[in-house]
């Protein structure tokens, strides 16, 4: 294992984490002087985009951060996770990205507003399946 890209990966899982947390407390408590920047926050948090169901996406994506950082902190416990850690996160990391570039062509099309925070949490989940990626590269290149 590649402690500098497994390093790496958590640290982008925990700044996606702590984004979402902090989108989840704002979809909740409806509090615009948390919204930062443009002001974009307010109009996609106001939208009918920002929940699938009644959830709140910001709680989608904390447990998809959590989930990632989950498996990546388990390589280190237990041989399933070492050996299939990075496919796993691989996985997990392409559905992220995928709902990800969703919502940034919602953000930009549809509701015509950005917002710091979801760009934040594109980039934490593009980052987390890029290293991903190459640490799967480089785990079957080892094999």
């Amino acid at each position: 294992m590649d402690r500098k890209l497994y390093w790496a990966a958590l640290a982008a899982a925990t700044v996606g984490l702590l984004v979402s947390i902090y989108m989840t407390i704002y979809k909740l408590t409806n509090n615009d002087a948390m919204c930062l920047g443009s002001g974009g926050c307010s109009y996609i948090n106001a939208s009918r985009y920002s929940e699938v169901g009644g959830f709140p996406v910001s709680a989608i994506g904390m447990i998809g951060f959590l989930a990632l950082m989950g498996a990546l902190l388990l390589e280190k416990r237990f041989q399933f996770f070492a050996e299939n850690g990075p496919m796993l996160e691989f996985g997990m990391s392409l559905m992220g990205v995928l709902y990800s570039i969703y919502l940034t062509y919602l953000e930009l099309y549809v509701i015509r507003h950005i917002c710091p925070f979801c760009v934040t949490s594109a980039i934490a989940i593009s980052l987390v399946f890029i290293l991903s990626i190459v640490r799967m590269i480089r785990q079957l290149n080892s094999a």
